[in-house]
């Protein structure tokens, strides 16, 4: 996904605009306004927030959680808004996203992050008992026995949606945060009126369309990237709770708009696992989705025209 195409062309001398890997994906922050500076420190927040976050760091807050399943760990305030918002999108989607199926993903290889391959590694089967016992106290989390906590795509989400409200609060104008497709934007955007947002597809040459957006957050999920043979067996990261495997779906990717970039990616992974016939019965009136069918078919919810300016919605993606 490309964002805010415009911020690359000149912006001010407070404006910055920054590339750099983070949370396992490809991270673009661009920043309007503001103090000197203040990329940068967009840039090590996020760092922050994934050496809290990531279940691949072995000192990070979410690892002593799954570490210590069955007691109470003390976390700081944004794992704990992690977890209630995890717990939140659960039945949010009817708990199609589940952060609970760590072990599944374990078991279909991906132990590892991402960019090392995939890892076939002999992993006791966790029961896939959702987020029902998770508690959260003021000062602490804790996990059901035997579970395992995956921030996966909502930690990429909330993170641009904190980053953003922090970032507009310390003087910017106005903020853009991509985080590997997960993106949210607020304020005062680098030129025109609206942040424009490119969705892309893998098989297409060209973005399927651009939206504008005076501010709230996109994201993409599709079961076309992060796959890998393991096993003669081909698999992505899209893990269906109901069967504990990677999703089975005539969707090949699904883009939810809404107000904020955590709730875009849940909804997003679940209106992909509904299928083509069931594909928006998820989404809620602030919600408005694209999705692409395996054999290339668009469709999208009738909000998306408001998006959309002048532009035509293609019917199909071309292979």
């Amino acid at each position: 996904m490309e964002t805010a195409e415009r911020a690359t062309r000149a912006t001010r001398a407070t404006d910055g605009a920054m590339r750099f890997r983070a949370m396992g994906s490809d991270a673009h922050v661009v920043v309007v306004g503001g103090r000197a500076g203040l990329v940068d420190d967009v840039r090590r927040r996020i760092v922050d927030l994934e050496r809290r976050w990531s279940r691949f760091l072995v000192d990070s807050e979410v690892s002593a959680l799954n570490s210590c399943a069955g007691a109470a760990v003390e976390v700081s305030a944004e794992t704990r808004l992690l977890i209630a918002r995890a717990v939140e999108a659960w039945r949010l989607t009817g708990g199609a996203f589940d952060p609970t199926v760590l072990g599944s993903l374990e078991r279909a290889g991906y132990s590892r992050s991402f960019e090392l391959g995939p890892l076939a590694v002999d992993t006791p089967r966790r029961a896939l008992v959702g987020c029902t016992d998770i508690t959260i106290d003021a000062t602490a989390v804790r996990l059901p026995p035997g579970t395992g906590f995956d921030a996966g795509g909502i930690g990429k989400g909330l993170a641009a949606d904190l980053v953003v409200e922090e970032t507009l609060a310390a003087g910017a104008a106005g903020v853009c945060v991509n985080l590997g497709g997960d993106v949210r934007v607020a304020g005062q955007p680098p030129a025109g009126t609206t942040w424009t947002i490119a969705i892309e597809h893998p098989w297409a040459r060209t973005p399927l369309v651009r939206l504008g957006l005076g501010g709230g957050a996109v994201a993409t999920s599709t079961t076309l990237r992060r796959t890998w043979d393991l096993g003669g067996q081909r698999y992505h990261h899209l893990i269906d709770p109901a069967t504990g495997v990677p999703a089975a779906t005539d969707l090949t990717s699904a883009t939810v708009v809404t107000g904020q970039a955590w709730a875009a990616e849940v909804l997003a992974k679940a209106v992909l696992l509904r299928g083509r016939d069931r594909a928006f019965d998820v989404l809620d009136v602030d919600a408005e989705a694209l999705v692409v069918t395996i054999d290339g078919a668009v469709a999208a919810t009738p909000g998306l025209r408001a998006f959309l300016g002048d532009q035509v919605l293609p019917v199909e993606v071309e292979r």
